[in-house]
């Protein structure tokens, strides 16, 4: 179970990206934070793996004060929180076996990561999960040889690397066309169903978020203005919808 309480994250220029967030996530969950760029979605994320330290309140993962671990805790905990990144952050010019095996880091020797050694039984691993995603025939492209949607299930690969106890997905589909959109957005929904994993996904566009989204939060400026299901985002009126996005928001006719 994941428990944030109070979160806040104030930038060192005083700009508060998040203000006394609070939520539970169960164990195997799929939820999506949505939002416009700039209301609290990435800071969020960022703070739960403590890619972003938060500047007040608490994250439980587990029992386990994300915050507070020191270096070692830390390392045990980022192993059980794969991150998948808008962008991709792939190494372009490393193969798409490499990215994968990079997802082994935290159960590596820092030694044999030096190197590039990864155990046969890693390799295997890293297999499998490019099959997961349909490119097992990439393994030894260069990443930027590679599409947008590619690069992605790439991103996806590595973080099953780690054998995660649960997703972050940080507007993993942005940057895609709609179809690419959806077949990215079905690979995180059948890890969620299949493994049984927690998966925490930010999202744009509700026509996503009404197919894929159990359940639901709504940020705005950096505070909790919606949660809900997919279900109540489909019977959202102009109001609520303006909530999340802002007075001048304009929704589209279908």
């Amino acid at each position: 179970m994941l428990q944030i309480e109070n979160l806040t994250k104030i930038y060192d220029d005083g700009t508060e990206a998040l203000t006394d967030v609070s939520f539970t996530v169960e164990e195997g969950e799929f939820l999506v934070i949505i939002g416009l760029s700039g209301s609290g979605k990435s800071p969020l994320l960022r703070c739960l793996n403590r890619l972003g330290a938060p500047t007040a309140g608490r994250i439980s993962w587990n029992g386990r004060d994300i915050p507070a671990a020191d270096q070692s805790d830390l390392r045990e905990i980022r192993r059980e929180i794969g991150m998948i990144f808008q962008h991709f952050n792939l190494v372009k010019r490393s193969t798409v076996m490499t990215n994968v095996l990079s997802g082994r880091l935290g159960y590596t020797p820092p030694a044999w990561s030096l190197i590039n050694r990864f155990r046969k039984a890693d390799k295997e691993r890293a297999i499998r999960a490019l099959e997961r995603v349909g490119i097992p025939d990439k393994a030894d492209n260069r990443a930027d040889e590679l599409s947008g949607g590619q690069q992605q299930r790439v991103g996806i690969a590595r973080a099953l690397m780690q054998d995660p106890k649960m997703i972050l997905a940080d507007e993993p589909v942005a940057s895609l066309d709609p179809v690419l959109a959806h077949s990215i957005l079905g690979n995180l929904e059948s890890i969620n169903q299949e493994d049984k994993m927690t998966v925490i996904c930010s999202l744009h566009f509700l026509d996503l978020v009404q197919r894929y989204a159990p359940r639901v939060i709504g940020l705005r400026d950096g505070v909790i203005v919606f949660e809900g299901d997919s279900q109540d985002i489909r019977q959202l009126s102009d109001e609520r919808f303006k909530d999340i996005y802002g007075e001048e928001a304009e929704r589209l006719s279908a």
